[in-house]
């Protein structure tokens, strides 16, 4: 099967177990991909995650139960795939701005989310610079910087991160840094994601000799040696970088991923800011993704 292929075979799962427990484990099995390049992939294709996907589509559902059934709220947030009257409620509004119970009442028109079909997904292999990568193995590494826990779950780490950044970089956080081993390239790196809930950690920071004498309020880590494919951005000017860093991340998982043999590893993945960054125009960086060779057939 195609990537198309296994992302609908997904979306089939998700709808005929809507009131079942699902876990990212389980579509990953579906789709034949790695946990984390599931992840990747699904954002990619589908625009949520999966866990944002399932969480609507259950709620849409719901909300139809609730206007055309005289269920009770709990016996609807049951068959729903919720496991209790609040955990459903609080979903509901956050969703819909509204209780279950006022939505009832009021039965006004609420944007629900349409089950996801290919004819829907369009966004593959669209245009673009075609992104040829460099294989590399990169030796384990310390890293030292400042933390974020932030959630890709409903775009709270679109949010948070550049929010992180622009902090970082207006009170200047990474002169406090010591022990730089690269002092002018700054490593942006997403560690600990946790495929269930979206947790993840984001680090900015730099590479070090030691962790010697590190200040309170910075975080140590230590990124063991992997295999990466390595996407180097194309020139761009300063309005438009974060928009080519962006696209080269989709690229990479549309256009090189699907016949390159290889799959996302499960480990850290980082961005490589160096001088190249430093002009108003041309500016280029690195992405550096854990790779490792597929262990099912693409075909």
């Amino acid at each position: 099967m195609d990537y198309h292929e296994r992302i609908q075979a997904t979306l089939a799962y998700i709808e005929e177990n809507l009131d079942q427990q699902i876990t990212m484990q389980e579509l990953a099995k579906v789709a034949c991909f790695s946990v984390f390049h599931f992840h990747r992939v699904f954002v990619l294709m589908v625009g949520d995650t999966a866990a944002d996907y399932l969480r609507k589509r259950r709620l849409s559902k719901a909300a139809v139960a609730l206007l055309t059934t005289n269920q009770r709220v709990l016996d609807i947030a049951l068959e729903h795939g919720f496991q209790a009257h609040e955990t459903f409620a609080r979903a509901f509004k956050r969703q819909f701005q509204l209780t279950p119970v006022e939505y009832r009442k009021s039965r006004i028109s609420l944007a629900l989310q349409p089950i996801v079909t290919l004819s829907r997904i369009s966004r593959l292999h669209e245009g673009g610079l075609t992104m040829t990568p460099t294989i590399v193995t990169k030796s384990a590494f310390k890293l030292i910087g400042y933390a974020l826990e932030t959630n890709c779950n409903e775009g709270q780490n679109h949010v948070e991160i550049p929010a992180f950044w622009q902090r970082y970089m207006n009170e200047k956080l990474g002169d406090h840094i010591p022990n730089k081993l690269r002092p002018d390239v700054e490593l942006g790196v997403c560690a600990n994601f946790q495929p269930e809930t979206g947790v993840l950690t984001y680090v900015i920071g730099f590479e070090a000799d030691s962790f010697d004498n590190v200040p309170e309020g910075m975080v140590c880590y230590t990124i063991p040696e992997a295999t990466y494919a390595v996407f180097t951005t194309p020139p761009a000017s300063d309005a438009e970088f974060g928009q080519t860093i962006q696209q080269a991340w989709g690229q990479a998982f549309s256009e090189w991923f699907p016949t390159s043999g290889y799959e996302h590893a499960g480990t850290s993945e980082f961005e490589w800011y160096d001088k190249r960054c430093w002009s108003e125009s041309d500016k280029q960086m690195d992405i550096y993704i854990p790779i490792a060779k597929k262990s099912v057939p693409t075909t």
